[in-house]
């Protein structure tokens, strides 16, 4: 390596949805004796998946595989409600870790779907959170994810109404946003825009970052879309090397001048310190911010009342007080969830 200076863009990371499902997961793991089963990875990144399958929770891609009356936890992706109906009829507690924001698309979707609307949603065919979006209200909804898709659809009848993936980069939700706007000029969007708040921070950051940059790393799984929506941005601003890595262990040799780092929002921060560590600027790092994040998602109601409930198992574990559903929920955050030893010692 030759790397003369890392610009490292800020915010990046987890994100306050991710925080919240991972946590969900850990208080999980400790509640009940394994395997605690999960429906889809909890969050896309083999780091977090890996940690918590060393904990016992086993990952599945179908309800059913749970056996009766076993706890399931529902991923932060946003589950189709046939599944939530299916989880819960096998008897066992289950918690949803769905993000509030992708919680706030499907209660759209269904509002106006029942007001008569088609929607078209702009989103990635076969992504957990377009599967479970477009299963709000099947019968009234349609994908799209380029302009082209629009102008296949510029016949419909009735009234129109757009929506959209959290996760998208900002580049290609415009694109579509503008066509549909061209080719069906009364059509309904929300106030406020659907795209996650993280991503497009960590967008913004990462334009910042890589301005001057000659090479830019986006540190993710490659199935996380805001991880991949991170590297198409890097790829407008950036006219050397853009390079998606799970960790410090697939940088190339190679890499110098100065490099813009980033993550994605499900990626932990260990992984950019080993990533910063295997670059080894000479000049040193330079975090560049663009914005402070500062929201904080609850633990999903079904676990809040799980833990009301164990107040006084929890007292002895945790030397907690009184409710503990949020106020030890708040001391303590993902990264220290992960980084406890895998029979789960306390953070």
């Amino acid at each position: 390596m030759d790397v003369d200076k890392v610009v490292l863009a800020a915010p990046r990371g987890f994100c306050a949805g991710v925080e919240k499902a991972i946590k969900a997961l850990d208080w999980m793991t400790r509640v009940f004796e394994p395997p605690v089963y999960c429906y889809h990875e909890i969050v896309h990144n083999r780091v977090v998946v890996e940690h918590f399958r060393r904990r016992g929770v086993v990952f599945v891609d179908d309800v059913a595989l749970v056996p009766p009356g076993a706890p399931i936890m529902l991923s932060a992706h946003g589950s189709p409600p046939e599944v939530v109906e299916r989880a819960r009829a096998r008897g066992g507690t289950v918690v949803d870790a769905v993000c509030p924001l992708v919680t706030k698309v499907h209660h759209e979707l269904k509002v106006r779907a029942s007001k008569g609307y088609t929607v078209l949603y702009v989103g990635h065919e076969g992504h957990e959170e377009a599967v479970g979006t477009m299963a709000v209200a099947p019968g009234a909804v349609r994908l799209v994810e380029r302009p082209a898709d629009v102008d296949a659809l510029a016949g419909l009848e009735g009234p129109v109404a757009l929506l959209n993936q959290t996760t998208l980069s900002l580049d290609e939700w415009r694109d579509v946003r503008e066509r549909v706007a061209e080719v069906f000029p009364e059509v309904w969007t929300p106030s406020r825009s659907d795209l996650c708040f993280a991503t497009t921070n960590r967008q913004a950051a990462l334009r910042e970052a890589a301005a001057d940059a000659d090479a830019v790393v986006v540190i993710g799984s490659a199935n996380s879309s805001n991880t991949v929506a991170l590297a198409k941005v890097a790829a407008t601003v950036c006219a050397g090397p853009v390079l998606r890595v799970n960790g410090a262990d697939e940088l190339p040799e190679g890499l110098s001048g100065v490099v813009a780092v980033t993550a994605g929002a499900s990626a932990p921060e260990s992984l950019v310190d080993e990533v910063l560590a295997r670059l080894a600027p000479r000049d040193g790092v330079e975090v560049r911010a663009t914005t402070v994040e500062e929201e904080y998602f609850p633990p999903p109601p079904e676990l809040r009342e799980l833990l009301r409930a164990l107040t006084g198992v929890l007292d002895a574990a945790l030397g907690a007080h009184g409710d503990p559903a949020e106020p030890a929920d708040r001391d303590f955050g993902a990264a220290e969830v992960l980084a406890a030893a895998p029979e789960g010692q306390n953070p």
